[in-house]
């Protein structure tokens, strides 16, 4: 079902399954998986391959060029999961080469009015930017992980696996998984994200031994470095502390915290 208004390349794979509503454009080297919908006024450059049961809402601008100064038109890739929502102007910028060539979306996302993912980011699946996130280049974001509306997250930077950074804060160090990070000013970890733990079905026993490491990273006297050995020396604390500790032995900018 295509729209007499829609313009589609004809190198573009868009499978009779697809929905494409008025005044979408679908440009050279995009292939859409079976039962994507573009509602009216989408936009999609390619290189670009996007999986199935994709809705688009109007305006989203999907597949630009990256916002890089040292881009010079080569010919790098966007790449989006199934199941994903992503609502009015919305955009999503391709890789760069100094970055690998390719920015990543998941499967199953929530990405909000005006969210901003910028070029060789990551999504993993279940993510969601809720309204104006902005995502500068090189940003990881885990499955489940929650950027609440015009918060930021600088280029380079982490957000761990079921972290929730409240609306209008500034990220400029990685965010540990399962944290929750809000502030107006100077981004701070105030705790566990209990209440999406208990949602996402943890047992009592996993967010305990979350807790437990959360405090020995954050509230104890101990250093980083003395936190972790701490951890460590305590014995098997399962594999959410093991991703805590993997998370943050592997900072290069540093996590943030009180």
């Amino acid at each position: 079902m295509t729209h007499p208004t829609a313009i589609i390349d004809l190198t573009a794979k868009v499978p009779d399954s697809c929905n494409v509503g008025p005044y979408c454009v679908i440009g050279a080297g995009v292939e859409l998986g079976e039962h994507c919908e573009l509602v009216s006024h989408v936009t999609i450059h390619g290189p670009a391959k996007i999986g199935s049961h994709n809705r688009f809402l109007p305006f989203c601008a999907i597949g630009g060029e990256p916002q890089d100064t040292t881009y010079k038109g080569e010919p790098t890739r966007l790449e989006i999961g199934d199941h994903n929502v992503v609502h009015e102007f919305v955009t999503l910028n391709r890789g760069t080469t100094k970055g690998g060539g390719t920015t990543r979306i998941g499967s199953h996302i929530l990405l909000m009015a005006y969210a901003h993912v910028g070029h060789d980011s990551f999504l993993g699946d279940h993510a969601m930017l809720a309204n104006a996130a902005t995502l500068a280049g090189h940003v990881t974001i885990a499955e489940w992980a929650v950027v609440g509306a015009f918060s930021a997250v600088h280029q380079f930077c982490r957000v761990g696996a079921h972290a929730y950074i409240g609306g209008g804060t500034m990220v400029t160090k990685d965010v540990l998984p399962f944290a929750t990070a809000v502030t107006p000013r100077d981004v701070k970890t105030y705790g566990l994200n209990a209440v999406g733990l208990e949602r996402r079905g943890f047992s009592k026993e996993r967010i305990r031994k979350i807790h437990h490491a959360f405090h020995v990273l954050l509230n104890s006297k101990l250093n980083t470095t003395q936190a972790l050995e701490k951890l460590k020396a305590e014995g098997d604390q399962g594999e959410d502390v093991a991703m805590v500790i993997k998370f943050v032995e592997a900072s290069e900018r540093g996590v943030v915290k009180k």
